[in-house]
């Protein structure tokens, strides 16, 4: 009986607090309906290029059947072999369909038809959907042509990836996993900072130094970026050696992606941190960023294969940027120069949530 009251107590206390409501009946909410959208397998938006050097009635056929496939929605044909190192390089394709001179007439000699498929191979997954589904398609393009032309041997696939020639999965997540984990340590870092203070009843004891609001801030940030680059270095160091996953790319543009990443996590955190009053309500608003900022930051599903209005969301999430960063160094050997459309959006979010951060801070101290 002493149970059942002190349950009803609890719950009692719990839905008459305005915050603890919102926490238990908003982010679930949110979080099914971000999920929901946002967490696919299927590729629904596959860009695909054709190189037809043969240019015949079979294979206009292929390629009619490849793009007229559901799943393949972007098609740039391209003319010319230099062509298709670019298009991967920039992420405009996905899948590269050559179509050999000889393909028409190794055909009808009786000979395998050769077909070239060349992915782009940094993210393994995707990769291997979309090469299951150009096989499904010639498997039944050869099905036709056994039946209609009388052809003995069908078209056989050559593939190749770029960046993951074995398209092992391991090359795409495990450094992803390093800026996931590195998310998780700045921002519990963070996030707790200034709601221990408040919660022991330090925080006013803070009025009394000769510290400005911005040293305060600076004290609560510098040992998030330490713990931060100390915990990414040691990740680093277990990719590289314990998993053998090649790090091909600048150590300085990581490094730059890396502290630009932490830059942006701190002040998430400590704008999480600035609005909490309790250490609990700090652990509850970091546990409802981590988690659409990893679904939304396409460590795990293509950022392209969500709906619009959750991929205009994944603009604001700093992970989103540093998954793309770690991905580029260690798979394409990516440089400094070649990573700011990734850095700029970073240090953007950081600046804004810092000087949120602080505004908050400073209007909490006076």
């Amino acid at each position: 009986m002493k149970v059942f009251a002190l349950t009803v107590k609890e719950l009692l206390a719990v839905l008459r607090d305005r915050r603890s409501r919102f926490v238990i009946i908003g982010p679930p909410i949110i979080q099914i309906l971000v999920f929901s959208y946002a967490a696919s397998f299927d590729l629904n938006h596959v860009s695909v290029a054709i190189y037809d050097e043969d240019h015949s009635v079979w294979s206009r056929q292929l390629t009619t059947a490849v793009t007229g496939a559901p799943a393949f929605d972007t098609v740039v044909s391209i003319d010319h072999e230099s062509q298709i190192a670019d298009v991967i390089e920039d992420r405009e394709i996905l899948v590269v369909l050559r179509i050999a001179s000889d393909f028409s007439e190794s055909l009808l000699a009786g000979n395998t038809g050769r077909v070239q498929v060349i992915v782009d191979g940094r993210n393994s997954n995707t990769a291997m959907i979309a090469l299951s589904y150009i096989s499904e398609i010639v498997a039944d393009l050869n099905r036709q042509w056994a039946a209609d032309a009388n052809l003995p041997v069908p078209a056989v696939l050559q593939v190749r990836a770029r960046y993951n020639p074995n398209l092992d999965s391991r090359w795409f997540i495990v450094p992803g996993i390093i800026g996931l984990i590195t998310l998780v340590v700045a921002m519990v870092v963070t996030s707790l900072s200034v709601a221990r203070e408040r919660e022991f009843g330090t925080f006013d004891q803070l009025l009394v130094t000769p510290l400005t609001p911005v040293e305060i801030l600076l004290g609560k940030i510098l040992p998030a970026f330490l713990i931060g680059t100390v915990e990414a270095t040691f990740l680093l160091l277990i990719v590289v050696f314990w998993f053998e996953i090649p790090l091909r790319g600048s150590v300085l543009g990581l490094y730059l992606g890396l502290w630009l990443f932490l830059l942006s996590a701190v002040g998430v955190g400590l704008l999480i941190s600035s609005i909490s009053v309790t250490q609990q309500q700090a652990l509850l608003g970091a546990f409802m960023f981590l988690v659409p900022a990893v679904i939304l930051s396409g460590f795990a599903t293509p950022i392209a294969n969500m709906s619009v209005a959750v991929q205009y969301l994944s603009y604001i999430n700093p992970l989103r940027y540093f998954v793309v960063v770690l991905r580029e160094v260690f798979l394409t050997g990516a440089t400094p120069d070649m990573l700011w459309p990734e850095y700029w959006p970073m240090a953007l979010i950081g600046v804004l949530t810092l000087a949120f951060a602080a505004w908050l801070f400073r209007n909490r101290l006076y």
